[in-house]
């Protein structure tokens, strides 16, 4: 059994929001003591006071976290271009031998028009394509057999361009991903490479998605 420090610290580290909001000073912490108390009481079986609790949660440090949010507002200050594709349909299939034949296909067809989004992510079981709305009667002829499980229309996507450092920052992706979560942005799909960043959502999101991106790239 660990001491209820170190149980008061795993139980506020399982909401990150709330350890950065605390780094922040922004959180009532006897309020948060009362909160956790019973779940504490669970893990250790016995009556523990309140004071004990506001007592581990005060001797939590926070330099850490402030020494990573300075390398992460860093990072989002250096932020380079935007770029918005509209009109997007994400179709996902699921995986068979013959799926791998008729991806060969598609790229034929789609390298056709260089105007046309495509991008692919092949997962253990199923693999997802999303593409210009365009291409959409050619992704459906092309893979006709195969097992559709699902499709989504009207989406779009954001894609940004982050600084070669940003493969050294842990936490970058959590910290977009915060701000898109905190303003009701529903994300459908989400693809990276080293220096890339892109995010899907449905079309009507596309824009305040693209305002908070921006205003966390002009904060920092």
């Amino acid at each position: 059994m660990g001491s209820i420090g170190k149980i008061t610290e795993d139980i506020i580290n399982k909401s990150p929001f709330l350890r950065e909001a605390m780094t922040d000073d922004l959180i009532n912490i006897s309020a948060l003591a009362r909160k956790i108390l019973p779940e504490i009481e669970q893990i250790t079986g016995k009556k523990i006071k309140e004071g004990a609790v506001v007592m581990a949660i005060k001797r939590m440090t926070p330099g850490l976290y402030r020494k990573l949010n300075i390398k992460i507002n860093n990072v989002m200050g250096d932020l380079g271009d935007f770029l918005v594709r509209s009109n997007l349909t994400d179709y996902t299939f699921e995986n068979s031998e013959s799926l791998k034949t008729k991806q060969s296909e598609l790229l034929i067809e789609i390298h056709k028009d260089n105007a046309s989004f495509f991008t692919l992510c092949k997962g253990v079981s199923e693999t997802t394509f999303i593409v210009s709305s365009q291409q959409a009667e050619t992704i459906e002829r092309i893979f006709k057999e195969e097992r559709l499980k699902s499709n989504t229309k009207n989406l779009a996507s954001v894609t940004v361009k982050l600084p070669l450092i940003n493969t050294e920052v842990y936490g970058i992706y959590y910290y977009i991903l915060k701000h898109l979560a905190w303003e009701g942005i529903n994300i459908i799909e989400i693809m990276s490479t080293s220096n890339e960043f892109t995010i899907v959502v449905r079309q009507n999101d596309v824009d305040q998605a693209f305002k908070i991106l921006m205003d966390l790239k002009r904060s920092n």
